[in-house]
């Protein structure tokens, strides 16, 4: 919680100037020698963001406020972040009270920290919901905006190895990379070896990439798997090592490299860490998916805190590994952009980033550094020990956000990062200054230099609309995500039939003549004892064909759809299916431990097989036209084949982009204005100033003190707040009392005064302007027109029949769990 309260020095900020900018509202800009905070705001640009921001500093110093302030702004913009989070501190994400009810707050205090104060537990929460209603009021946070921030985004916390939270789980398999990392040869290198390196670490082994046999088996393995387009699961991983697909490593044959015993060993090592009762929670949970922690299945972008704070070191550095080479085979997928798509934090980055020693981590997140920003990622890292940081790759990042430091260590440290930013942008750097600068900073009172900027800035932060209750224990967090985790056992709960009448046997059936056979591969491991069981299904396979020129469209749709037929062929055939995942796989043996039931009449025979494969023809036809969306507001198409959810965050992107294109423009255009009157105005204070001299030198010098106003906050440190409407208007009625005495005086204020009144219409003019800028860019009102393309009927193509056997799991009562 903050124990600092809000400046009284500064006016209350109007929400019209820091709401419909396209900017991050983080504070207000500070004054040290004076020690107060003044009325320019803080208003970071989003697009800044994709050059990466660091924020450093001790306990004490608003740090963890800063970066929730900055995750709270990201989501109002629609911007969905992933936050890795060791300590526990940005589960404070959920506590956001619009209603802001001691009740509200009373499950988050503590009854001895109530005592001490002198009262009672309901005493204190109902003083702690006043303290933060009224400091959110003092920077100009109304407990609507409050609400605007809690609908904007799905705060979600997930707990790898752990079901706390959301269990996540990255041990079900090592994907495949995506196309674009298969053909590039350095991507592809870092992430074998970055997954290679998070498991040997998870096994307790320090292996070097170029010396371990260990790691270059691992790694020779998962490289030709991938390049197979094969995912690896760990028990497939277990079996491989055993029995590896290649047989020589560089020029020596396999046993020459690592003898069979070896390898046996390696693989027990790895089989009894998976055995391991106390492992068995990394087995449970959704499976890692970068998409699906950025935003929901209905397109709502999330804030996924990726809580590890319960977790081992080894086990911390396997998870973040793993996280990272996950993000950057995600981030090559995306389309280049210069404005924000999404964002990672990572809260006490230190360890993960060391100067000298190289973990796993290192690399991913030097790749990150250096690549994100032209895909529109942005990095922020925070951290209370820069000391152990890697300044060198810190140089890659545009912003730092700089508190108070405990060291001249850590000082030293962010000064060669600065210099290291400063010299990748060609900016000037003065380091002594910003040494005096640093030495002066208290809580809650932030240095930033941004390379973007003209100069630094020092500001003090705004009041968090989440209530920084501190970091939260495992209970706390339980309680927080119950709902969440009772809605998806609800979910899965409808995914389990009875089969109590239905007979098994470990004997496999024998199929009709000509029809083809494939077993599913399990993708879920539900935990407790039951038999494993394949179930007969139908797998239809089909090609597409839409063609479209108007809209640019010539593609061909593969479509897969799976009919079970455990109980025999459902009325309607077809109609009756689903579609299979993308990313689920096949193979040609049954898993081991698995009993089959009995074959369904309809599919013994061959002809019935084949006279249901063509109804999948016209089904096709009927049921699976193409969707294509259009932006009228945007006046082009989204990809062929994207969902009404991908479509809309293809547009959203690139609504952003053009409202960053646009406010780009309205900066240059009211910038040039702008100097033109501040060039008029410093012309107007002259001549009065030589007319009163001794007197007027003085009163009228605050004619050009800049403060807030739209112009100015709008401009940001890019026009160095060249205006302040309010506090012209105030030195121009003390200069008119001093014209009645002179009447030179008097008709140089005129003058200003009608400079004033062309700065209030230039004002008026920018509000019109960013208000119609906002109407036509509304990212979460964009309209969609459905356009419908039902494939070519000549070119339509259906595989041959396939029985496809799929995994369930059978407990004592008959009950059955699909494993796919």
């Amino acid at each position: 919680m903050s124990s600092s309260s809000p400046s009284q020095t500064s006016a209350t900020p109007s929400p019209d100037v820091f709401e419909k900018l396209a900017t991050f509202y983080l504070g207000r800009q500070y004054d040290i020698a004076g020690g107060k905070a003044l009325d320019d705001l803080l208003l970071y640009d989003a697009k800044d963001l994709c050059t990466h921001a660091m924020c450093v500093g001790m306990t004490g110093s608003g740090k963890t406020g800063l970066c929730l302030s900055l995750l709270e702004e990201a989501a109002i913009d629609g911007i969905p972040a992933i936050c890795i989070d060791p300590k526990g501190d940005l589960a404070n994400l959920m506590l956001a009270f619009p209603d802001m009810k001691p009740d509200d707050f009373k499950p988050w205090l503590e009854q001895g920290e109530a005592s001490r104060k002198g009262m009672t537990l309901e005493e204190y929460a109902a003083k702690t919901a006043k303290t933060w209603k009224n400091g959110l009021a003092s920077w100009g946070q109304s407990p609507e905006r409050v609400a605007k921030f809690k609908a904007a985004a799905d705060v979600a916390i997930y707990t790898p190895g752990s079901n706390t939270g959301i269990p996540l789980t990255v041990l079900k398999s090592f994907d495949a990379p995506p196309p674009e990392v298969l053909s590039n040869t350095d991507a592809m290198r870092e992430r074998v070896t970055g997954a290679a390196s998070g498991l040997l670490t998870l096994l307790g082994m320090e292996a070097d990439p170029l010396l371990s046999r260990e790691h270059i088996l691992i790694s020779s393995i998962l490289d030709h798997c991938w390049r197979d387009g094969r995912s690896v699961t760990i028990g497939d991983l277990i079996g491989l090592i055993s029995a590896p697909p290649i047989t020589r490593v560089g020029v020596l044959d396999l046993d020459t490299f690592m003898p069979p015993s070896e390898r046996a060993k390696l693989a027990m090592t790895l089989n009894n860490l998976l055995a391991s009762p106390a492992f068995s929670s990394w087995l449970e949970g959704e499976s890692l998916s970068i998409p699906d922690l950025l935003y929901t299945k209905e397109g709502k972008p999330k804030l996924s805190i990726l809580s590890i704070a319960h977790l081992g070191d080894q086990e911390r550095m396997f998870f973040v590994t793993i996280l990272l080479n996950e993000i950057v085979s995600w981030m090559r997928t995306q389309s280049g952009t210069s404005s924000l798509r999404a964002m990672l934090y990572m809260d006490e980055v230190a360890g993960y980033f060391p100067p000298v020693a190289n973990p796993p981590s290192k690399p991913p997140m030097l790749t990150l550094l250096k690549q994100a920003r032209a895909f529109g990622l942005g990095v922020t890292l925070a951290t209370q020990n820069p000391v152990d940081l890697d300044y060198k790759g810190l140089s890659n990042i545009g912003t730092w956000f700089l508190g108070r430091l405990q060291t001249e260590r850590d000082k030293a440290r962010v000064l060669d990062g600065l210099e290291g930013a400063a010299a990748q942008t060609g900016k000037p750097f003065n380091k002594a200054e910003m040494e005096q600068l640093l030495a002066s900073l208290g809580s809650r009172v932030f240095l930033m230099n941004n390379v973007h900027d003209d100069g630094p800035t020092v500001f003090q932060t705004r009041w968090a609309m989440s209530f920084l209750a501190g970091p939260l224990a495992r209970d706390q967090i339980s309680a927080l995500m119950a709902d969440r985790k009772a809605e998806l056992a609800a979910e899965q709960a409808g995914e389990h039939e009875s089969v109590s009448s239905e007979v098994s046997s470990p004997s496999r059936p024998v199929l009709p003549t000509g029809v083809g056979e494939a077993f599913l591969v399990p993708t879920r491991y539900p935990g407790g004892d039951g038999r494993r069981v394949y179930r007969a299904a139908l797998l239809g396979e089909g090609s597409m064909h839409f063609v479209r020129s108007s809209a640019g469209v010539d593609e061909w749709v593969d479509a897969r759809r799976v009919l079970r037929c455990g109980k025999g062929v459902p009325e309607g055939v077809w109609e009756s299916s689903e579609a299979l995942d993308v990313d689920a796989e096949w193979v040609s043996d049954p898993e081991e431990g698995f009993d089959f039931t009995d074959l369904p009449d309809d599919l013994r025979g061959a002809s019935k097989l084949k006279s249901i494969q063509k109804q999948l023809k016209d089904y096709l036809y009927r049921h699976h036209p193409m969707e294509l969306f259009k932006s009228p507001a945007l006046g082009e198409y989204a990809p062929a084949g994207a969902s009404e959810v991908e479509a809309r965050l293809h547009f959203q992107q690139a609504a952003r982009e053009e409202r960053d294109l646009q406010t780009e423009k309205l900066r240059d255009k009211y910038g040039s204005k702008m100097k033109t009157l501040e060039g008029k105005m410093r012309t107007a204070e002259e001549r009065i100033a030589r007319e009163e001299d001794q007197y007027e030198s003085a009163k009228m010098s605050s004619l050009l003190s800049f403060g807030t106003s739209l112009i100015g906050a709008f401009m940001g440190r890019k026009i160095a707040s060249r205006t302040n409407v309010s506090k012209m208007s105030t030195a121009a009625r003390g200069a008119s009392r001093a014209a009645q005495q002179r009447g030179d005086v008097k008709r140089a204020e005129a003058a200003l005064e009608q400079l004033h009144i062309d700065m209030q219409e230039l004002e008026d003019e920018l509000r019109h302007e960013i208000d119609q800028l906002g109407q036509e860019f509304d990212i979460e009102n964009l309209e969609l027109e459905t356009v419908t393309i039902p494939p070519r009927k000549s070119d339509l193509k259906i595989g041959s029949p396939v029985i496809l056997w799929t995994p369930w799991q059978v407990d004592s009562t008959g009950e059955a769990t699909a494993l796919f």
